[in-house]
């Protein structure tokens, strides 16, 4: 049976000033602008390896909200062509505890600015999911904030 890669990637947004931001990263100076991924060890959950990526790498916490989408590849390891699974997940930004110091550079950038920068067309794809996601997420939290307000009348 062939090995498969499982990569996990983190499609952080933060909220402020009535906007959200999303994140976008350079693993090297040359590089082009992605979103921040890794690959998943063994015995550990996607979900799990995101969240910890982005506090070793990107010295944050976060919390996973949803699925934002699945793609299929394959790579290079060792002369070897293997199959490779990226699973991509919708992450809000809980608190920011230093500098991303796991990325050669960093940007928080408006939905439109962030997608027009990715290198990637899958990325772009990933990214329109995981906007569509977040808009349901935020639905949610609008309707509870105002069940939650109605319930202290």
């Amino acid at each position: 049976m062939e090995k498969l890669v499982l990569v996990s990637g983190a499609i952080v947004f933060k909220e402020g000033r009535g906007k959200s931001r999303w994140l976008i990263t350079k693993q090297a100076e040359n590089d082009g602008w992605e979103i921040p991924k890794v690959v998943v060890r063994k015995g550990e959950s996607s979900v799990r390896a995101a969240m910890r990526m982005m506090g070793e790498k990107g010295g944050m916490t976060t919390q996973a909200l949803e699925e934002a989408g699945r793609a299929g590849g394959v790579t290079t390891i060792n002369g070897k062509t293997l199959p490779q699974r990226y699973l991509y997940y919708l992450m809000l930004l809980k608190e920011p505890s230093g500098e991303a110091i796991g990325f050669a550079a960093h940007k928080w950038l408006e939905y439109a600015k962030a997608v027009r920068k990715l290198s990637s067309k899958r990325e772009q794809t990933m990214l329109r999911q995981a906007r569509k996601e977040y808009r349901i997420w935020n639905k949610k939290m609008e309707l509870e904030k105002k069940l939650n307000k109605l319930n202290q009348e």
